[in-house]
């Protein structure tokens, strides 16, 4: 897991439940340790980020360590944010008219499945590009592995949605009619000055740019935390077989919460014979990929003292 340390996008991701925060955390802990300049992200809506630091996070950057911020986005808020952006883009490149009953179309679609979605991954976006540089890595902690798998995918999807609509815009153009008849910018006829094909443009090349980044190995790298349970194990074994059909990076699996050796006692015994079956069921797996195995605490994991147990456990 030390080879991690030379990333400078990480996401942490599987089944909920399995500890993917506290590994997060605690690799945003090292780096911060290392020296490095670290960006801890939260997208998991459960947001255990400010519990387990035990200090506040918010939607900005804030400093829980030194060297080492945080960020909890929240869904909603971003949604909310997203459309708002919207509205005001239409509302500079439109008319009063048609900018109203744009915006009524917006809010219409911004109650449909999906949006928060969007905005989320734009955001992360957004971080990924405009944060890039400010940071030698940056680390975020996902929502449960489905949740996670679709932002994945997001650049794809967004990018053929962008490409729709700037071909149906240029064949608009192309039309040479009246372009205030049909309500598009009749200011904006050439479509190298039109302001919606202008905005879609740069859209898609920043779409082509997160892609670009979430697709480089040596930059950037998943790791999958599981426990040495049956449900566990089936969602990571999907999900590291749709990362590597996507080209996403899978660089390491922590495998979390082992039974330690030395305990005593029947139901102790019945619970690590059956456990051992799922261990060597993982190790015979995951085979293909480095695995790092952290140990099941006496305690839960809670502040920075519990928190710097799990760090050392991930870099030995």
């Amino acid at each position: 897991m030390r080879e991690l340390l030379r990333k400078r996008i990480l996401f942490f991701g599987g089944k909920g439940g399995v500890g993917k925060t506290t590994c997060a955390s605690a690799m945003a802990l090292a780096a911060a340790k290392e020296g490095k300049r670290v960006l801890l992200v939260s997208t998991d809506p459960a947001h255990s980020t400010s519990d387990i630091f035990e200090k506040r996070f918010d939607r900005d950057e804030r400093e829980v360590y030194p060297g080492l911020m945080g960020i909890e986005l929240d869904a909603s808020l971003e949604a909310r944010r997203y459309v708002d952006k919207a509205k005001a883009e239409i509302t500079r490149m439109f008319s009063h008219a048609v900018a109203k009953e744009a915006e009524r179309q917006i809010d219409l679609a911004s109650a449909m499945p999906g949006v928060e979605e969007v905005a989320l991954f734009d955001r992360m976006s957004d971080l990924i590009i405009d944060r890039f540089d400010a940071y030698d890595l940056l680390i975020f902690d996902t929502a449960p592995t489905g949740h996670t798998l679709r932002l994945l995918r997001m650049p794809e999807l967004v990018s053929s949605w962008i490409a729709a609509l700037s071909r149906r815009r240029r064949a608009l153009l192309s039309l040479n009619q009246d372009i205030d008849r049909v309500r598009l910018a009749p200011e904006a006829v050439d479509p190298d000055e039109d302001p919606i094909l202008r905005t879609l443009d740069q859209r898609r090349e920043k779409l082509e740019q997160v892609r670009a980044r979430l697709m480089q190995h040596n930059f950037t790298g998943f790791v999958l935390v599981v426990i040495p349970e049956r449900l566990p194990i089936e969602e990571t074994a999907r999900a590291a077989e749709i990362l590597r059909e996507s080209n996403v990076n899978v660089c390491g699996i922590v495998v979390n919460r082992v039974l330690p050796d030395d305990l005593e006692g029947g139901f102790y015994q019945a619970r690590r014979k059956q456990e051992q079956v799922y261990v060597d069921e993982i190790r015979r797996r995951f085979s293909a990929y480095p695995l790092t195995w952290i140990p099941q605490f006496e305690t839960d994991v809670y502040g920075l003292e519990s928190l710097e147990r799990v760090r050392s456990g991930l870099l030995r």
